[in-house]
């Protein structure tokens, strides 16, 4: 495992989940070149990882991530986004979008932890997660139009999707305003809405029933959640199928069927 400088990851492989950290609290998780390329790297070994079922991804020190690094938008801190030449700008997203495009990817399903503030690109990130699990005081901030900018990280893509509604992605896009939680929740961005002591218990309850779940089933889902937004209603049966198929001839399907008989928990191995 490569010895990060901006992240923590760990990784239990009994329980088969594993927590990314991104650990910057002193400029509250905000994303520097170095942490996505961090994060892109340990997005690679979780994926790899065929022990691991379920990541949760949060913040140190009671912050999700404040976005990008406005110090690297300066020049304060090395960063692409400061050349002038528009090349080098555009190649330098590689990074940031490697790091969303790794969590939407991923087989395994990925659930985002989240206290404080979520702003920006740190906005983008919890969206890209699967599920969403916060606290009371967690606010969610489109951002960039506060500074002039556009959201380079996915999130005209991923706000109607996981918020539900083009309109309440526009308002947020157009004004910069921040998203209480709990409008949030009752938007259905958030999956669970808890006080701040229950926040890690929630979570691993949520990631330990995933975990225990078949794995070839779930990442089957994951990938059909997705692809069929794509997908007209007939593709999708097609790959439906297909996919169906898999999970037919599997063991986990016979164990699964086999621990009704016997009345125990099933024992999934992915296979």
């Amino acid at each position: 495992m490569p010895d990060y400088k901006y992240v923590i990851l760990e990784k239990d492989s009994v329980e088969h989940i594993a927590r990314l950290t991104i650990n910057r609290p002193g400029r509250r998780n905000a994303l520097n070149d170095e942490t996505t390329t961090e994060m892109g790297l340990a997005l690679d070994d979780v994926a790899e990882d065929d022990d691991i079922r379920v990541l949760i991804i949060t913040g140190a020190g009671g912050s999700f991530c404040a976005g990008g690094d406005l110090n690297t938008l300066k020049g304060d801190d090395p960063g692409v986004l400061v050349s002038e030449n528009s090349d080098d700008i555009r190649r330098g997203f590689r990074g940031p979008h490697k790091m969303i495009l790794g969590v939407q990817r991923m087989e395994k399903p990925v659930i985002a932890m989240i206290s404080g503030n979520a702003v920006g690109a740190g906005f983008d990130l919890a969206a890209a997660c699967d599920i969403r699990i916060a606290t009371l005081d967690a606010r969610f901030m489109v951002a960039y139009v506060k500074i002039g900018l556009f959201p380079g990280f996915g999130g005209t893509w991923l706000y109607p999707r996981t918020l539900g509604s083009l309109g309440k992605a526009a308002e947020l896009l157009f004004t910069g305003d921040f998203l209480e939680a709990d409008e949030a929740y009752r938007l259905g961005f958030l999956n669970r809405l808890v006080a701040a002591e229950d926040l890690e218990a929630t979570t691993m309850e949520m990631a330990r029933k995933i975990a225990a779940g078949p794995p070839i089933a779930i990442r089957l889902s994951k990938l059909m959640l997705y692809k069929g937004l794509e997908f007209d209603l007939e593709t999708a049966l097609k790959m439906a199928a297909a996919a169906e198929t898999i999970t037919l001839t599997s063991q986990d399907h016979d164990e699964g069927t086999q621990a009704i008989r016997e009345s125990r928990k099933p024992i999934y191995e992915g296979r």
